[in-house]
């Protein structure tokens, strides 16, 4: 029986982008020889997911997941919104979700995790569903939070199924309060990051770069009304406030009621539960933002798949 080596493995992996536990099956059903693995892995589609790697992938699914008083978020993508409609890419993301709230927040420990029933880890299952599936993918982002006391909330705004869309928030209430009282108002309180999109927290977690570039944008706006330097002062003070209110979590206006700030709507909730209400943090992901998506017309597709 042939010697199958990790550097053997690794070879005939880079040679064909099929995952780890696949490109050793295959140099063992061909006594170590790779040219005939590379054979052995095309008659059984597996090696084809490198061909597609250089595919835009801006399609995909969200997932979230909770576990106690732990969630977490993940991105993954594909190149069409066909794929997400699949039911075997929606059970994949699915499971790298709830895989996630054990990896503390890291893509690399992630990808590094043992994907059940397979034998292989998430990153050589995504090379297994891409070669399976037909798309190219990726694993592109995640994230989790925790709290101590208290709740750590899903939302998925216009579900495709359970945990899964094209939208999701996580958001953390720490609190020694009636659970089901905190899960309701987390609730609510991630159907309006869904909608509001804030960016931090509160005012003070807004670092002091992106502070300084908005006053200084606002500066410059203000002088060109050519009033009094006293004047512009107030008008940049005042559309800081504005600001505020757009990337502020706790500054904006609460979308359930459309009139009261959030931080009021926690302060009134700590009250009526009579515990301490503190939002420890959110996570809002949305599907493909950030993402430069190729537009091509159809001579141009058919062109380039005349060209092969």
């Amino acid at each position: 029986m042939a010697n199958i080596t990790a550097a053997l493995v690794k070879t005939l992996r880079d040679k064909t982008g099929a995952g780890m536990m696949d490109c050793k099956k295959a140099l063992t059903e061909t006594g170590g020889d790779v040219e005939e693995a590379v054979d052995w892995l095309r008659t059984k589609g597996l090696s084809t997911a490198a061909k597609k790697a250089g595919r835009v992938a801006a399609e995909g699914l969200v997932g979230v997941a909770v576990d106690g008083k732990s969630g977490a978020v993940v991105e993954v993508n594909a190149e069409t919104d066909f794929v997400a409609r699949n039911e075997d890419f929606q059970a994949f993301v699915r499971n790298v979700t709830e895989l996630a709230l054990n990896s503390g927040g890291s893509l690399d420990g992630l990808a590094a995790a043992d994907y059940p029933g397979t034998g292989r880890n998430v990153a050589d299952e995504l090379t297994h569903q891409i070669a399976t599936i037909g798309e190219n993918m990726a694993l592109r982002r995640t994230e989790g939070l925790s709290v101590d006391n208290g709740v750590v909330v899903p939302y998925v705004h216009s579900a495709l199924a359970s945990g899964i869309g094209k939208i999701g928030v996580i958001v953390a209430l720490e609190s020694e309060g009636d659970t089901g009282a905190l899960e309701a108002l987390g609730k609510q309180l991630a159907m309006h990051i869904a909608a509001a999109r804030p960016l931090f927290v509160a005012v003070s977690d807004i670092d002091e770069g992106s502070l300084a570039r908005e006053r200084d944008v606002l500066s410059a706006q203000a002088r060109e009304s050519g009033r009094p330097e006293e004047i512009i002062e107030k008008m940049v003070e005042g559309r800081m406030r504005k600001y505020y209110e757009e990337v502020a979590l706790l500054e904006q206006v609460f979308v359930i009621d459309n009139e009261t700030k959030v931080s009021k709507v926690l302060e009134t909730a700590s009250k009526d539960l009579g515990s301490s209400i503190s939002l420890k943090g959110f996570v809002r992901y949305t599907l493909g933002e950030g993402i430069e998506k190729v537009e091509e017309n159809l001579a141009d597709e058919v062109a380039a798949t005349l060209a092969g």
